[in-house]
C-alpha cells in the first residue's frame, strides 16, 4: 500500500470517519521527523485517533520495532485497526482505555507521540516521562494555547532538553470553477524534546 521509506502518506489513503480526528499529512510528516525514529524502536501513540501517526511510525521502525496505539474512544480503536489492516502492518498493538492507566502497563519507549488526550496532556506527559528511555524523544501536537503553556512548564520541571517548538500553518489547494484557491487549516504547534 505504501512503498516508500519517506513519511507523508496522503490523508485520502487512510480509512476515516467524521467523528475521529486524523493528524493531517504535512503535520504528521513533521511530527514523525521530530521523533527521530529508527528500526527496532518501541513507540507509543497516545490519543491515536485514526492511527495515522501509528501507521507512519510502524513503517519507520520496521517489523523489528513495535507501536502501542492507545485511545479511549472505541471508534478510534476500530479505525486504527482498519488502517493497520489496510496497510498490512502487524507491528502495532491497539489498546483501548485511559492512557494514564494503560501507559503504566507498557514496556519503556524510545519515542512517545501525544495527540488528542481529552485535556489530560499535562498528566500524560508526566506519566510518559517515567516510561521514556534516557535519550528518548517526546513529540506533542497541540492546538490550544493553554495546553502549550502547561506543557512548556512541565517539560521544564521534568528537565527535558533540546525542547523545540514548531508552529505549522498549512494551506492546501482546492479547485474552484474559476481556478485554484488555497484553504488554510488550523495551526498546530509541535513540541519535541529529549529525556536526559
Amino acid at each position: 500500500m505504501w512503498n516508500y521509506k519517506t513519511s507523508g502518506i496522503p490523508d485520502e489513503y487512510f480509512e476515516r470517519t467524521e467523528n475521529v480526528p486524523i493528524t493531517k499529512e504535512e503535520v504528521r510528516t513533521i511530527q514523525i521527523s521530530k521523533a527521530r525514529l529508527s528500526p527496532g524502536q518501541t513507540v507509543y501513540d497516545i490519543g491515536c485517533g485514526s492511527g495515522s501517526i501509528s501507521i507512519e511510525a510502524a513503517f519507520q521502525i520496521e517489523s523489528s520495532g513495535k507501536v502501542f496505539a492507545i485511545d479511549y474512544d472505541e471508534n478510534a480503536i476500530e479505525l486504527t485497526k482498519k488502517n493497520m489492516k489496510k496497510f498490512s502492518l502487524s507491528n502495532i498493538s491497539v489498546i483501548y482505555g485511559n492512557a494514564k492507566e494503560k501507559i503504566l502497563e507498557l514496556e519503556e519507549a524510545d519515542a512517545i507521540f501525544i495527540g488528542g488526550t481529552g485535556g489530560d496532556t499535562k498528566e500524560i506527559v508526566e506519566i510518559s516521562q517515567n516510561k521514556l528511555k534516557t535519550g528518548g524523544r517526546i513529540v506533542i501536537g497541540i492546538i490550544l494555547i493553554e495546553t502549550l503553556y502547561s506543557i512548556l512548564q512541565i517539560l521544564d520541571k521534568l528537565q527535558f532538553e533540546s525542547v523545540d517548538i514548531t508552529q505549522v500553518t498549512i494551506a492546501k489547494s482546492r479547485k474552484t470553477r474559476t481556478g485554484t484557491m488555497m484553504l488554510a487549516r488550523n495551526p498546530v504547534t509541535i513540541i519535541s524534546a529529549t529525556k536526559i
